[in-house]
């Protein structure tokens, strides 16, 4: 996978996107794992801004995440609420569990960090084989025209102690045969107006098409494929959705 958190994109998101913080996503997923009975799994589990909510709610829930400097945060915020998760850094590709799981939850659109098709599939069969029988995988996506949309940005964040982060963002390039962009993110740490440290993170997103991506979940083996819009569960997403997701189960039988 091309794109790896560093510590101060890290940073940066932890700022941006603190635990807690909803796009109406938060309450859509504690209403969909409501009465959930088995243990939840959340990939690429971030600094925790959602994770930690399931979890102070008394969820059986882990995750793991590729970035050890986003799995710091996460273990940083969940020891200050006095909480012990179950985090790994695991990829992807490879990641495994001894255990099956009731759900696997992936907001945010995360799933679309995974830029290869073949990849994806072989991903979204990986959670097919962790999900128990009647388990399910709820996943989030970005409508295609948020990624294709603004091609340059620039922001700070204040971080305490006379601190500045800041960002900017160019759109280096849209594939559209391959469905992918990359962005130029350059992370800048000042202090004082002196330079401290940077990085340049050579961001990769994949974009899906509804019907595409509803028919690699079939591929994949799930059924009862469910796709919402803005959060409005069984309410297909119309022209100008902000987010879209689909839920759905793999098979008891």
């Amino acid at each position: 996978m091309p794109n790896r958190y560093g510590k101060l994109a890290s940073w940066v998101y932890h700022l941006d996107k603190p635990i807690g913080h909803s796009f109406g996503d938060l309450e859509y997923y504690l209403e969909r794992l409501a009465g959930c009975d088995g243990p939840i799994l959340e990939p690429a589990v971030g600094n925790g801004r959602i994770f930690i909510p399931l979890l102070e709610k008394g969820l059986d829930i882990e995750g793991f995440d590729a970035s050890q400097d986003m799995l710091e945060l996460c273990r940083q915020e969940c020891q200050r609420r006095g909480l012990r998760p179950a985090l790994t850094c695991q990829t992807f590709e490879q990641f495994g569990y001894d255990r099956r799981f009731a759900c696997i939850v992936m907001p945010a659109g995360s799933i679309q960090l995974i830029t290869e098709t073949a990849s994806a599939m072989a991903v979204l069969r990986r959670f097919w084989d962790h999900l128990l029988p009647g388990g399910r995988l709820i996943v989030d996506i970005d409508p295609i025209e948020s990624l294709i949309g603004a091609a340059s940005a620039a922001r700070s964040w204040a971080a305490g102690g006379g601190d500045l982060l800041t960002m900017t963002s160019h759109r280096a390039g849209i594939d559209y045969i391959t469905q992918t962009t990359l962005s130029h993110l350059h992370y800048e740490h000042w202090r004082e107006g002196a330079l401290l440290s940077a990085e340049l993170d050579l961001f990769h997103l994949r974009w899906w098409g509804v019907d595409e991506l509803a028919f690699a979940l079939r591929q994949a083996g799930f059924v009862d494929v469910v796709v919402s819009g803005d959060y409005q569960h069984g309410c297909p997403p119309r022209s100008g959705a902000r987010i879209i997701s689909f839920e759905a189960s793999r098979p008891r039988g």
